[in-house]
């Protein structure tokens, strides 16, 4: 369970709208164990895919795509298809260059959050998925976390955004969510990635 002055620290912070200002509240190794080994697991594992669908809603528009996304090291692949207003549209990047392909036609920017906003027109960081996806706050950044009972973590704020983690499955002693909802604000955007199947290196094992 999360210590009170801990979560008493969070709320201040949450209240204030200002996690950016506010130190680093993961817990040191002493003080929850499981979660620190747990993120050192998280932040080595750079090779995955997944599948399972994604809800998006912007500016009172809401699409829920079927995804597959294939990671290796900081290059990535995504495919979106489904109900997505847009037929099927491949994101392809990697640190200072990513592409878009819908159909015959093709788009390319620096940053994965320049091009979104400019072809899909939605304001998300997607910089930070490749963490949030796994259930770890991005490195090195102020967050704000909130664990079970089991010592899991369930719930973080980073960069103004709420991570919600849940139906947690154990790969091999790695935790991995199966449902994670990205959300900023009540009437803003929001993620909704349900139904993740993953897939890890041979290393690892299948869920249980």
């Amino acid at each position: 369970m999360i210590r009170t002055g801990a979560l008493r620290l969070a709320s201040v912070c949450l209240l204030k709208a200002a996690l950016s200002a506010c130190t680093s509240l993961a817990p040191q190794a002493n003080e929850n164990s499981i979660w620190a080994l747990q993120s050192q697991q998280l932040e080595k594992l750079t090779h995955w895919q997944l599948r399972g669908r994604v809800n998006v809603r912007y500016d009172n528009e809401s699409q829920t795509p079927r995804i597959q996304w294939q990671h290796s090291n900081r290059a990535y692949r995504i495919r979106l298809w489904g109900t997505f207003n847009a037929g099927n549209t491949l994101i392809q990047g990697e640190p200072g260059r990513v592409s878009l392909d819908q159909g015959d036609k093709h788009f390319s920017a620096k940053s994965p959050e320049e091009l979104i906003l400019q072809q899909l027109g939605y304001e998300l960081p997607i910089s930070y998925l490749e963490f949030w996806i796994k259930g770890l706050p991005v490195p090195d950044r102020p967050a704000a976390l909130l664990f079970n009972d089991l010592n899991q973590l369930t719930a973080f704020e980073q960069a103004d955004w709420t991570i919600t983690l849940s139906d947690l499955r154990d790969y091999g002693g790695l935790i991995l969510p199966r449902r994670v909802d990205i959300m900023r604000s009540e009437n803003d955007a929001r993620l909704r990635f349900v139904g993740l199947s993953w897939t890890l290196p041979e290393n690892q094992e299948t869920a249980r």
